[in-house]
């Protein structure tokens, strides 16, 4: 058998779903892994729900995501001709028909057998296959399902997969203002472009009896290997929905997560090496996947586990690296004034920042301290650090102290400690007003590097201003 050949074929009419992706990186495991073509196809037949701006969307994700094709995109709209060949062949060949009938005569007729007791089965009831009409406007052109016998899917994640004919409706391959269907379209191309391998998500699973018996009416020899990946669910064990929070790539990309992490994320979605690791780099991915090894039970998109990942592969990255994927969220529409930001400062306190974010998207509520001409103070954090009975002294005494100590970590750090003891403090409870007159809140880099970096004259002004605002106006703390 040769190299396998694999398609990815999105539908532009949205954002590309964290579920599509999956897909797409399954298909490009299996390509990669066996040496074989993966095909990037756009499914754009609907031209009432396709759009331009998605196309460019899937294909910026992909790449992102560090996905390549051999071959692409193709665009269904500009293989019309292909498929409208295709359905004349089926209706000559008397396996196709003209039906003129719309979604309100379907219902009524469906509706009056059953007041009139008649048991109905949804879908299509073959009102028109018998009578005659011709192929023209308003008028869809239907594949007449074989009456009898079955369609059997051998699939490599669920196995052997049945389906009698009799349950399967006799479905549009041309709709009624012309244009070719999902179905149609898929039996052709997977046929032209030499599809070895059909890889997608289980929703689809009821359409491949159909495929296959558009490819046998066609004369299509030989049937690719299908694989029906799980459903992807949440929290609540069910399907993965923007209702419920972020699920696009794009999304994703914007919240500062990397490439690696969400591709590593998605791979384990119903697969995962023969061992207990989650962290794997892309040549062990595709060194190690196998589609015969995909459960078929629901994978969790957990986006916790996700953050986690995301922050592992960002304490990961050289430090200088780790300061260029951050400038981006730095350096567009920062919460200080852009003419305020040093990339010097953010470079001497990064190391402590990368340790501690689990986005990009994090950073700069990590460092706005530095480049604000006032801190932006987190009313919870104040007034929690604030109730001591000793805050105002420890600021004064800190302030007092920080004017004349040698300006680094280490000194600040036994200053604070010192005047801590004083008061009968250790060190967490002396700090806890520093940082927040410092910072703005009670959670941040450490400490002290961070007052190094930001320089004695604002240190100093923001110890007072913290000082002045405890005394009140009439004196007492307030």
């Amino acid at each position: 058998m040769g190299s396998p050949v694999l398609r990815f074929s999105p539908a532009p009419t949205g954002w590309l779903h964290v579920g599509h992706a999956r897909t797409a990186l399954f298909n490009w495991l299996h390509a990669r892994h066996h040496g074989g073509r993966f095909v990037l196809r756009i499914e754009d037949t609907d031209p009432d729900r396709s759009r331009e701006e998605y196309v460019h969307a899937i294909e910026r994700s992909l790449r992102w995501l560090g996905l390549d094709w051999d071959e692409g995109p193709i665009r269904q709209s500009s293989r019309t001709e292909r498929y409208l060949d295709a359905a004349g062949r089926l209706l000559d060949a008397g396996r196709a028909y003209a039906c003129d009938c719309s979604r309100a005569d379907l219902e009524a007729r469906l509706a009056a057998r059953r007041a009139g007791g008649a048991k109905v089965t949804p879908g299509y009831d073959g009102h028109c296959r018998d009578r005659g009409l011709a192929p023209g406007p308003g008028r869809a052109l239907r594949f007449a399902t074989p009456e009898d016998g079955s369609t059997t899917v051998e699939d490599l994640v669920r196995g052997e997969v049945t389906f009698a004919h009799d349950t399967i409706e006799d479905f549009v391959i041309l709709r009624a203002d012309g244009t070719p269907g999902f179905l149609v379209a898929n039996a052709v191309d997977d046929a032209d472009m030499g599809i070895t391998h059909v890889v997608r998500g289980e929703d689809l699973l009821s359409s491949t009896p159909r495929v296959l018996l558009l490819r046998r009416a066609l004369g299509i020899e030989g049937d690719p290997v299908y694989a029906h990946l799980p459903m992807i669910v949440d929290e609540r064990r069910q399907k993965l929905s923007s209702r419920w929070g972020a699920v696009s790539v794009e999304e994703y990309r914007s919240d500062g997560y990397l490439p690696e992490a969400m591709r590593n994320h998605l791979a384990l979605l119903g697969w995962a090496p023969g061992d207990d690791r989650e962290v794997l780099t892309l040549e062990e991915l595709v060194a190690e996947f196998s589609i015969e090894a995909v459960n078929r039970s629901p994978a969790y998109f957990d986006p916790v586990k996700l953050a986690h990942l995301n922050a592992t592969y960002l304490r990961a990255l050289p430090a200088e690296a780790f300061v260029a994927e951050s400038l981006p969220w730095l350096e567009s529409e920062p919460p200080w004034p852009p003419e305020r930001f040093e990339v010097g400062r953010f470079r001497a306190l990064a190391p402590l920042v990368q340790e501690r974010v689990r986005t990009l998207a994090e950073v700069p509520r990590w460092v706005d301290f530095l480049f604000l001409d006032a801190p932006e103070v987190d009313e919870a954090s104040w007034a929690k650090a604030m109730a001591h009975e000793a805050a105002p002294a420890v600021l004064a005494e800190v302030t007092v102290g920080a004017a004349s100590c040698p300006w680094e970590a280490d000194a600040l750090h036994g200053l604070v400690r010192e005047v801590g003891a004083r008061h009968g403090l250790g060190l967490a409870k002396a700090q806890a007003p520093v940082r927040v007159a410092v910072t703005g809140r009670a959670v941040g880099p450490p400490l002290f590097e961070s007052m190094a970096v930001l320089g004695r004259e604002a240190t100093l002004a923001r110890l007072e201003a913290a000082s002045a605002r405890l005394a009140g106006p009439g004196g007492a703390a307030v």
